[in-house]
């Protein structure tokens, strides 16, 4: 029976082109900056976001403690959607190292407004005894929200914000490309509404391991001192960054396809008398769909049975992630085996 993985996007295995550039990898000492792989690794993506420099770090969560902990300040409120990442997924860091206190704002599908951020931050100028604000932080595209993105409208409105009540902003953009095919945007545009920004080569672009940390020359000094202390400084990293450099020039483009099959994949479900999705909001590469008459866990086993992982989000939720492992076949095959059961 064949397998088809919908846990997430980072399931992926490296192509064999992806392996052999791996092989060929020229290595340094990252450590002393002497690995010219991870060098132009680094140099591409600041020129993908369009900042001055750029880290290559172990994973999205690193790059996001990173940015928490330089721009963030110990001590200080940072304003977040209340179902982000950095507040419920990454283990307590931002409070536990970073020392910064993350502030969960509301926001439909995941998206922050400045009419409602307004009520959450602290000005510099207020009471002594109020945690000051400093950062916010974006997740784009939204990961519990469904992969929703920022567009244009959206950015522009945190952005005058923060400068309004100057602080900084921090883009969790694990899935920036996602957004970028999604929205018409560049990535390089997106970038510019935010001072630091995060993407993660292992979602969506299929490398291994890894994630890009970006932002202004000073920025990115005093990253590579936090990196250390948290144990991220490597050494021959340029095997890892080989295959991030082969991501991104070749799986990028291909993302559209991670989105029609989502699309598909969620008006399937919604044809079935056991699932409820609005296919018309998939905007990009992850479907989140309400179980009826059966709870998500049970669910989730039947899936298996069939070959189907997935992933139960909640009592009665389930998500779904298309990967460039599964083709627009697997997803015919998927749609025929979701249309059979009956529950």
């Amino acid at each position: 029976m064949k397998i088809y993985d919908l846990r997430s996007d980072t399931v992926t295995k490296p192509s064999e082109e992806m392996r052999k550039a791996i092989y060929r990898a020229e290595v340094g000492d990252d450590v002393y900056g002497e690995d010219p792989t991870v060098n132009r690794l680094q140099d591409l993506s600041s020129k993908i976001t369009g900042k001055k420099a750029s880290l290559f770090v172990s994973s999205g969560s690193m790059a996001n403690l990173i940015a928490l902990y330089i721009n963030g300040g110990r001590g200080k409120d940072v304003i977040i959607h209340k179902d982000g990442h950095s507040l419920h997924h990454e283990l307590g860091a931002p409070a536990a190292i970073a020392g910064v206190n993350l502030v969960g704002v509301p926001g439909e599908r995941g998206i922050l407004r400045s009419d409602i951020m307004v009520d959450y931050v602290n000005s510099p100028n207020g009471s002594y005894h109020d945690a000051k604000t400093s950062m916010i932080v974006i997740e784009n595209t939204h990961n519990f929200a469904g992969g929703t993105c920022y567009y244009r409208e959206n950015l522009k409105d945190v952005k005058i914000f923060a400068d309004r009540y100057e602080v900084k902003i921090h883009m969790d953009g694990a899935r920036v490309f996602n957004a970028s095919v999604a929205t018409g945007m560049s990535v390089k545009e997106i970038c510019t509404y935010a001072d630091s920004v995060t993407f993660c080569l292992a979602k969506g672009l299929g490398a291994p391991v890894g994630a890009i940390l970006s932002g202004s020359k000073e920025f990115i000094e005093e990253a590579k001192t936090v990196r250390k202390m948290l144990g991220g400084g490597t050494r021959q990293a340029g095997i890892l960054a080989a295959a991030g450099i082969y991501a991104l020039e070749n799986n990028r483009n291909r993302l559209i396809e991670d989105h029609i099959n989502a699309k598909t994949l969620a008006k399937t479900l919604d044809a079935t008398s056991w699932a409820q999705v609005d296919s018309t909001k998939i905007e990009t590469n992850i479907v989140f769909f309400n179980t009826i008459g059966i709870s998500a866990q049970k669910l989730e086993r039947k899936l298996f049975r069939r070959g189907i992982l997935c992933f139960a989000t909640g009592p009665n939720t389930i998500r779904f992630v298309t990967n460039l492992d599964i083709s627009k076949q697997d997803i015919n095959s998927i749609c025929g085996i979701i249309s059979a059961i009956e529950i």
